[in-house]
């Protein structure tokens, strides 16, 4: 016990050869006392020993602040997620910004809306949406505008995407409160609900690297690959997908990708045209004859907690065909 008590003395900055012993009056178990002044000016040899003993002090005390250091960063990492390296640095960085000031290109908002129809108004519903949303779209406040609309060919049946671009949440700020105040939108919306069995939507950022496709015919098929990431996972996500989309880049042209920001949180959409769905298993293939992309691919796989992919024909009046 002494021997240990000693210790910890010695991890206190303090001598052991100036610690004396006494035992208690109220319990007779042993105390200690130091005389390290009065003992230090008498013996220069108890004298390197004290410095010994707080050079020794100080040691622990710094090794006992880098672990409470490393614990702090271990829960930041935790609940935000590890930061990357702006350019694939060989150590992930913290980062002092928001996603979407270091991620998004930060001009435009996209809005992602779902909409699932009744089998039996599929057609009414192609109508109706053909009729109104390029009114919407021709607004005087050139506020907002229609990137596309698809239905599904492979994925939930009878279902309707469609891809919308604010200029910023001031521009979609202004496009409600138009909407809200329109009879013609109103009316619209009466005959659009019993139409449909569910519908949603998701407030987007486009990544600042890849801007979304301008309204142009191309015709084929398009794939939207939706991923829900582990939440704190999303720096890292673009950093790898940053190095993969040119890979890919070479045998297609990406339509667009975005982050969720408002909605159902920690999503990730990108979207691919293709001229069949032969040739969107060749492009995949060749992909993989790439330097670079099975590493993309390993990189972000273990980042996911779910993944979905919906291949779509565009609707008549889609900006983007």
């Amino acid at each position: 016990m002494l021997r240990s008590t000693l210790s910890r003395v010695r991890l206190m900055g303090v001598a052991p050869g100036i610690v004396g012993r006494s035992l208690s009056a109220r319990t007779g178990t042993p105390t200690f006392f130091t005389s390290a002044t009065a003992d230090s000016k008498r013996d220069p040899v108890n004298a390197a020993q004290i410095e010994e003993g707080e050079k020794q002090g100080e040691q622990v005390r710094s090794a006992a602040s880098r672990a409470a250091g490393k614990a702090s960063r271990l829960v930041t990492t935790l609940l935000h997620g590890a930061g990357a390296t702006r350019e694939g640095g060989s150590e992930l960085e913290d980062i002092s910004e928001t996603y979407s000031k270091v991620l998004a290109r930060g001009k435009y908002v996209h809005e992602l809306q779902w909409h699932k129809i009744k089998p039996e108004c599929v057609d009414a519903y192609a109508k109706l949406v053909e009729r109104h949303y390029p009114y919407i779209a021709a607004g005087e406040q050139q506020d907002v505008k229609l990137c596309g609309s698809w239905s599904t060919l492979i994925g939930e049946e009878d279902e309707a995407i469609h891809l919308w671009e604010y200029t910023g949440y001031t521009g979609h700020a202004a496009t409600m409160d138009r909407l809200r105040n329109d009879p013609l939108h109103a009316a619209f919306l009466r005959e659009l609900r019993p139409m449909l069995r569910e519908r949603s939507n998701q407030i987007c950022l486009e990544f600042a690297f890849w801007a979304t496709m301008a309204p142009s015919y191309h015709g084929g098929v398009y794939e939207l690959r939706s991923y829900k990431l582990k939440p704190g996972n999303l720096l890292e996500w673009e950093t790898n997908w940053r190095r993969g989309l040119e890979c890919r880049r070479q045998f297609c042209e990406p339509v667009g990708a975005w982050f969720s920001q408002l909605g159902r949180l920690n999503y990730v959409h990108h979207m691919w045209q293709y001229p069949d769905l032969e040739s969107r298993k060749r492009t995949r293939e060749q992909a993989w004859s790439v330097d670079g992309w099975s590493e993309t691919v390993y990189n972000t796989v273990r980042l996911i907690d779910d993944m979905n992919s919906v291949i779509l024909v565009p609707l008549p009046f889609s900006p983007l065909k």
